[in-house]
Parts: C-alpha cells; sequence; structure tokens
C-alpha cells in the first residue's frame, strides 16, 4: 500500500545502511545522469556569485559522480561519505587525486578551510528533521573559508509525488532494477517518503541487491531557510531545476524537481 510518512524521524545512521547496500549498483541505477553537464551548470552559477580558488570538499561524495567533473575543471578535491563501500569506489575512481574520508554530515570534522563546500545528489533529503539539517550545515559552514559558498540541491514536492510515486522495473547490464516508490497523492511539505529498491541478476551473475527502503524528507523552502541562518549563513541564491539540470529562477516546488541552494557565512562579500 502506497503511504507517505509525516513528520517520523529514521534511523539516524539509515542512509548509511541504504547505500551500503546499494553501492554496486548505483553507478548503474544513475548511469543517465549527465554529472558533467550538471556540475558544470553548478560552477557557472557559483562563479555568478563570486566563488573563486580551487579547493572543494563534497560533502556525500557517493562513488565520485560529482567530483570527478570538479577534478576535470581544475580542482583540488577533499571528499566524504557516510557509506564506507560508496567511499572505497570513490577512491578506486580518484586513485591518489582525492582525499576520501568515512564521515556523517551530521558529525563532520574540520577538514580545512575550503573555497567550495558542496552536499549534492539529494543527500540532505536522508536528514529527516529541520535540526538534523541546520546540524550538517553548520558543521559543512565550519570547513568553510571565509570567501566560500556552500552548494547544496534539496528534492521538491514535485520529485516526491513523481519520482518517489512510481513503480517500475528495467533491465540494465544484464540485472534487472526494481524500484516501488510508496507515496501517495497525500505527500506535501515537510513529509518522509519511502521506497524500495532492489537489483536482481538475470543470468544468475552479478551482484543482487535485495530489497533496500530507502526514507527522505522533503525539507519546505521556510526550514531550510531557518536552518541556513541557523548554521550562520547568508543565503545568496536559490535556484530550480529540472532533470535536465539547467537552473531557473525563481525556484518552484510545482514545477521543479531539485531546488539549488547557495549560501555564504554570514559577513562576508
Amino acid at each position: 500500500m502506497e503511504t507517505s510518512t509525516r513528520q517520523t524521524p529514521g534511523d539516524s545512521r539509515h542512509a548509511e545502511h541504504a547505500y551500503e547496500a546499494i553501492a554496486p549498483v548505483y553507478d548503474d541505477f544513475t548511469a543517465h545522469h549527465d554529472y558533467r553537464l550538471w556540475i558544470g551548470k553548478l560552477l557557472e552559477l557559483g562563479a555568478a556569485h563570486g566563488l573563486q580558488g580551487d579547493t572543494v570538499l563534497d560533502v556525500a561524495c557517493g562513488t565520485g559522480k560529482s567530483f570527478i567533473p570538479m577534478l576535470e575543471h581544475g580542482w583540488q578535491v577533499t571528499a566524504c561519505d557516510i557509506s564506507p563501500s560508496m567511499a572505497e569506489l570513490a577512491r578506486a575512481k580518484a586513485g591518489n587525486a582525492v582525499r576520501i574520508e568515512i564521515a556523517d554530515m551530521r558529525e563532520l570534522p574540520v577538514y580545512g578551510s575550503f573555497d567550495l563546500v558542496c552536499c549534492l545528489d539529494d543527500a540532505v533529503n536522508y536528514l529527516h528533521t529541520a535540526a538534523e539539517l541546520e546540524q550538517a550545515l553548520r558543521a559543512m559552514a565550519a570547513n568553510m573559508a571565509p570567501h566560500a559558498l556552500l552548494i547544496f540541491d534539496s528534492n521538491t514536492v514535485t520529485q516526491y509525488r513523481g519520482f518517489f510515486a512510481e513503480q517500475f522495473e528495467m533491465e540494465m547490464n544484464g540485472r534487472r532494477m526494481i524500484w516501488e516508490g510508496r507515496v501517495d497523492g497525500t505527500f506535501g511539505p515537510g513529509d518522509i517518503a519511502e521506497a524500495s529498491f532492489s537489483f536482481e541478476a538475470i543470468d544468475g551473475s552479478g551482484p543482487t541487491v535485495p530489497p533496500e527502503l530507502h526514507r527522505q524528507r522533503h525539507h519546505p523552502e521556510s526550514e531550510v531557510r531557518a536552518a541556513i541562518d541557523g548554521a550562520d549563513l547568508e543565503l545568496v541564491g536559490l535556484y530550480g531545476h529540472h532533470h535536465d539540470g539547467i537552473p531557473h529562477q525563481p525556484m518552484s516546488e510545482e514545477d521543479h524537481t531539485k531546488a539549488i541552494y547557495i549560501a555564504r557565512l554570514k559577513g562576508t562579500i
């Protein structure tokens, strides 16, 4: 039965459990995403808001699909992820070019003073309360140089009423991917969306991923703005985009699938 869950905090390590399970097939699952285009557009947005320098901290880096284009743009990358398996796959791609650590964004160590801190691919939606979001943003802010920017994205209500309500199967690289969204028409701002994700080997070979529940919370714009302010940050840009990754203003919860937030430390220009 399809459901949406209202304001129910999940397991504090839910994201780690979910991504440990799907790490072997994550790149297949996201193969249709054009990360080079998307990251290029985000860097252009950053430049429009005064982004300078060449050091970046990629929080919740996954298998490295977000930081590979940054390396190609000449950035010096430090990265972290909550999932050891995802981080290991990222290390395999980056070699010695990137320092990659295991970290929960809510308890993020200070790795340095970076020109850019980013947290992409709806990673913040695995935080199930506004307090957790503020905690994570504060930890990211502690890694920002005085002139730095923070760029992060968050899924919109439209994304949850769409993708998280769908049920489908598709074949890729000899495996069958099964997605079972559990959101119904009652989903609203601040609700928690659930979807089950699994992979089956069609020919009996290759990794099989049993059904794994993913739980994400929609963060209303008002709460995100409050979390940014509470983390001693100032919002300088808000954009929305569809699946094509092209940013637009104004951001619309009804028209866009993602919201892109750009912030800087308070008191800086």
